[in-house]
């Protein structure tokens, strides 16, 4: 019977046998076997690195900077150029590489390793290349008319050489298209060499005068625009042509600016990647900005032309469908500015390019951010649901009378963050919506524009409630009073009592709601004239207090 730890010494030979095999089965795949590699060029030099992918593209940057661009050629797969051609072609075609890389791509250096196989060791759940070994890596996506086309360092073994990184003859075949597109203009050859070199973080002196410049020239366009559009309108008499005018000024404006933004970058200067990074992002959120703000704009005006929102015929109480109709299309247009902004984000991320290996690692990074705003806009959140909670159950109307923390109100506007109330004396209350819905308000004009509003008044203990209940209801017969409802919806309530006298209640039934203040303060000062008389006839009417009591 073996012993225990000879079992434990087989046991961990096999284990390392298993795994030797499956790196070594890795290995032997971690290339492209070719016949030969760049005949045409000769032996390349023996300081020349190419056994990484990290080592390869530095050398192509290293070579380009000190001028040895037939150096640069061997970082080339050149097996689609005839070898005759390819001394020519070879130096030429790397360095028009360097200018698009230098000008469209961005390099992520952590996925370039300083590994001949390029094992990815760093373990991840998100990482589909952790813990194997790659012979082709994808530098960056430049796009192309009709497509996009992918820079690529591949790993090719020939013949009689060791693996090498070079980029793929795929790459080479698009570079003269890419550096046509991409190149340098016209205009930038024809700068001075010292305007050409590179003075702070990779730029040029031209990017740096030239970017103020184009971002100037870009507002003085659409400060152009704008001003000839004001001096249209102020010659147009036609209303529907101002209000057309007035709707698109701001989103002709943005996309002149951004227009003018891209048609510099493309046929005057082709920025750095490290600009053009931002640039691309940001002439995306110019088009999307204009188109949203557009559809807004126009939404808006045909909005206004069926339900005039600042009509105040909005808050009559026989406008209860208009009211209703001007509530849901509020709505409606809040709900479309969260499909258009949603839309308009996931163009700019698209034509980001975010969707490449940098751009995952730049959202990954922007987690942590991305809960910190979260975390700070929920508040904004919550009270852009509450908007479309007040729209589906209709508890407020735009138009309603509402009596909100003792202020008495018409709903003016239920926007996404608050709700605009105007007070009876003209004044505007802004309260936002989370609020509005969590505290409870009277809505007098929810169901029926009828409404009855009390009138309380402190009579002594010995006053004769009879008399001002037939004055109250003369007063409500004679019509002297506007706004009141049916003889038979009014009271007189003796409601209340204490050391002081007693407190009678004139129950003020009003046919409006919104007149319904003015109408119960109406009905308070004649009740109070009525007592003066009667308290001169030397009936006791009011109570008699001392400033002490009273206190």
């Amino acid at each position: 019977m073996f012993d225990r730890p000879i079992w434990r010494w087989i046991a961990a030979a096999l284990i390392w046998f298993s795994l030797s095999s499956g790196l070594a089965a890795q290995e032997s795949t971690a290339f492209f076997e070719v016949e030969s590699l760049n005949e045409g060029l000769g032996p390349p030099p023996e300081t020349l690195d190419r056994a990484t992918p990290q080592s390869s593209m530095e050398a192509l940057l290293e070579l380009k900077a000190s001028g040895a661009r037939e150096t640069m050629a061997h970082l080339l797969d050149l097996s689609d150029i005839p070898p005759e051609e390819q001394p020519e072609q070879g130096p030429r075609l790397a360095a028009d590489l360097v200018e698009v890389l230098d000008r469209k791509a961005v390099i992520n250096w952590s996925e370039l390793l300083e590994r001949p196989d390029a094992l990815e060791t760093r373990g991840s759940s998100d990482n589909p290349v952790a813990g194997q070994v790659q012979r082709s890596i994808l530098i960056d996506l430049v796009d192309l008319p009709g497509r996009p086309v992918a820079i690529r360092l591949n790993r090719l073994k020939p013949a009689d050489g060791e693996p090498v990184w070079v980029f793929s003859r795929q790459t080479v075949a698009n570079i003269p298209q890419m550096h046509a597109l991409y190149g340098p203009t016209w205009i930038e050859e024809e700068l001075p060499e010292s305007w050409r070199q590179e003075v702070a973080w990779g730029l040029m002196w031209w990017e740096l005068a030239g970017l103020p410049i184009m971002l100037a020239l870009a507002g003085l366009a659409g400060w152009l625009v704008g001003r000839v559009q004001a001096m249209v309108a102020n010659h147009v008499s036609s209303r529907a042509l101002t209000d057309i005018l007035q709707a698109t000024r701001m989103p002709i404006i943005l996309a002149v600016m951004t227009v003018a933004v891209m048609l510099f970058t493309d046929a005057v200067f082709i920025f750095s990647g490290r600009i053009d990074t931002v640039l691309t992002p940001l002439i995306a959120v110019g088009f999307t900005a204009a188109a949203v703000i557009f559809v807004l704009n126009g939404v808006d005006a045909v909005l206004n032309r069926i339900v005039p929102f600042d009509d105040d015929q909005l808050f009559d109480a026989s406008m209860e469908n208009r009211r209703n109709l001007a509530t849901r299309l509020a709505a409606g247009r809040r709900i479309l500015i969260v499909l258009i902004t949603l839309i308009g984000g996931g163009i700019v991320l698209a034509e980001s390019n975010l969707t490449g290996a940098l751009g995952v690692s730049i959202l990954a990074s922007a987690g942590a951010l991305t809960l910190l705003l979260g975390f700070a806009a929920r508040h904004i959140l919550g009270n852009i649901l509450s908007s479309l909670q007040i729209a589906m159950n209709r508890s407020a109307k735009i138009g309603d009378t509402v009596l909100f923390r003792d202020y008495w109100c018409n709903v003016e506007r239920i926007n996404f963050t608050y709700v605009q109330l105007r007070s009876w004396t003209g004044a505007r209350l802004v309260v936002p919506v989370s609020e509005f819905t969590s505290e409870p308000f009277e809505n007098w004009t929810m169901r029926e524009p009828s409404i009855i509003r009390k009138v309380e008044i402190r009579l002594a203990h010995d006053a004769d409630v009879a008399t001002l209940r037939d004055a109250f209801y003369e007063f409500v017969d004679s019509g002297e009073i506007d706004g009141l409802g049916e003889r038979d919806s009014h009271m007189v309530l003796t409601t209340g009592h204490d050391v002081f006298g007693k407190t009678v209640t004139f129950c003020v039934a009003c046919a409006d709601a919104n007149g319904s203040w003015t109408t119960s303060c109406a009905m308070r000062e004649k009740l109070l004239e009525r007592m003066a008389e009667i308290e001169g006839e030397g009936r006791t009417m009011f109570p008699q207090a001392t400033p002490a009591e009273g206190a």
